[in-house]
């Protein structure tokens, strides 16, 4: 078993790496070197063979990623229910996860967009010219401010993943548990109250209607 769940966070922390790192580099270094080159016709051509060379080692880092991530919850679902803080965090990670997913999917469908363009005169991989086709440029625009969206998507998800390691320290897993068992019977004396409540209230009623009753 614990070989299994170091197999599993490796596949996560590095499919994670690779997926951060490689957004990361691409925006300063595969577009930013795109953009130096002098002709301008071949900006958009040298930036879209960077990223398609890059393409199949993303999408290897991110499968192992879901392949650890999903693994990992399982494993740790036993604690999500009986730690207190896991299961929000989980989420919180789950949706990061799925906005990295839409917007690194959505960035690829631009990025073959602009590959299909050929190449026209722009002043970077993401940046257009007065010369530029409209087409082509509304599709740069999107690709500038999406390009940053993924590091910090993925970047976030580092941070979280950091915060649930910590999550895992003994102190930190007393304390959740002892909260966890805290909020259930809190949860549990409010709704004996509640239900106490219920039935005074009817015992009530039922009084009320016997004195109308028998004042007949």
């Amino acid at each position: 078993m614990s070989d299994s769940h170091t197999a599993l966070r490796s596949m996560h922390d590095l499919g994670l790496a690779a997926w951060f790192g490689g957004s990361l580099m691409g925006a300063f270094g595969v577009n930013g070197a795109a953009a130096r080159v002098s002709d301008s016709t071949q900006r958009l051509p040298v930036a879209s063979a960077g990223w398609s060379r890059w393409t199949p080692v993303n999408a290897a880092a991110i499968g192992a990623h879901l392949a650890g991530a999903v693994g990992e919850l399982v494993t740790e679902s036993p604690r999500m229910i009986a730690q207190k803080g896991v299961g929000r965090a989980s989420t919180v990670k789950t949706a990061l996860t799925l906005g990295a997913l839409a917007v690194t999917g959505y960035s690829r469908l631009l990025g073959m967009r602009l590959d299909k363009a050929g190449g026209p005169s722009v002043r970077g991989a993401t940046e257009p010219n007065p010369q530029t086709p409209a087409k082509v440029a509304a599709s740069q625009r999107q690709l500038k401010m999406l390009q940053w969206t993924i590091p910090a998507l993925t970047g976030a998800l580092i941070v979280v993943t950091a915060y649930m390691g910590e999550q895992q320290k003994p102190g930190q897993v007393l304390r959740g548990m002892f909260g966890r068992a805290t909020g259930l019977m809190h949860a549990s004396k409010s709704m004996g109250k509640g239900i106490g409540m219920m039935h005074l209230s009817k015992s009530m009623g039922n009084g009320a209607r016997r004195m109308a009753m028998s004042g007949r």
